[in-house]
């Protein structure tokens, strides 16, 4: 583990309901709000019992460096949420991390699109602000577009985009807000008058793959965060492998470990 990696039982700040299914758990936990980056993630321990055994890989969805808090956007899926969804204000969790390779994109490119499908959209919030205001919070640094798509307009309020100085453009599958349709058919409608440099997205593997052949389309280089099952979350087990390379010449790389950040012209869709 990276040597600005921590292991601690965080006191619960607040954590409630902001979508059907989805919760955001504020956590204050010092030392990991100062070392985190957007795209890291934490091991997250649901339970205080050997049951469930194996932590939860939960995306970094904000950091307040000066409070000392990191928030976590989850949806609850299994029984491993399900447990950490009953955690109460003044509780704790015991959390590892920050682990793995976050978002970084070229300091060059200053019109960055940042593209979230549904509950993939948790750690794009921390990219976004952080892009988007220089740390004095003087001027804006970089442009940053925000394309945000999920299945029905509640699922589009996990996360507060109208916060921050971007500009905003929703999806949603159903055409309950925004563009009725994919969040990929509505980037592609959108550079052509709103042009980028540089594309940041997370999501599931069918909008990401479809993302990455709009990209190659577009002539335009980015980065994707990819989602697997864990077991260590430090490398050690190889259980979240995926195949990053070239088509005809590729290997296995750990997403927990290597990623799970990866440049989107670098992964091998199955």
């Amino acid at each position: 583990m990276d040597e600005l990696t921590y292991v601690t039982d965080a006191k619960v700040v607040s954590h409630r309901r902001v979508a059907a299914g989805c919760r955001r758990l504020v956590l204050a936990a010092p030392e990991i709000a100062r070392a985190v980056r957007p795209g890291q993630f934490l091991h997250v321990r649901c339970d205080g019992t050997a049951d469930p055994l194996l932590r939860r890989p939960l995306s970094v969805h904000d950091a307040d460096r000066e409070r000392g808090t990191v928030t976590i956007l989850y949806r609850v899926v299994g029984r491993g949420t399900a447990l950490l969804a009953q955690k109460k204000q003044g509780g704790r969790v015991n959390v590892l991390g920050p682990l793995g390779r976050g978002f970084d994109p070229p300091a060059e490119h200053r019109r960055v699109a940042v593209v979230g499908g549904g509950i993939g959209i948790a750690p794009l919030f921390f990219l976004a602000r952080e892009l988007s205001a220089d740390p004095l919070k003087r001027v804006p640094r970089r442009a940053v577009t925000v394309f945000q798509g999920a299945r029905t307009a509640a699922e589009l309020d996990v996360a507060d985009f109208t916060t921050l100085p971007v500009n905003l453009f929703t999806a949603t599958d159903d055409g309950s807000r925004g563009h009725a349709g994919s969040v990929v058919e509505l980037f592609l409608d959108t550079v052509c008058h709103e042009p980028v440099d540089w594309v940041s997205a997370a999501g599931p593997p069918g909008m990401l793959r479809a993302l990455a052949g709009a990209l190659e389309t577009l002539g335009l280089s980015g980065e994707f965060s990819l989602e697997e099952r864990m077991g260590c979350g430090i490398g050690a087990c190889v259980c979240c492998s995926c195949r990053i390379g070239a088509p005809d010449r590729w290997e296995y790389r750990r997403v927990c470990a290597d990623g799970p950040v990866f440049g989107a012209r670098e992964v091998v869709w199955e």
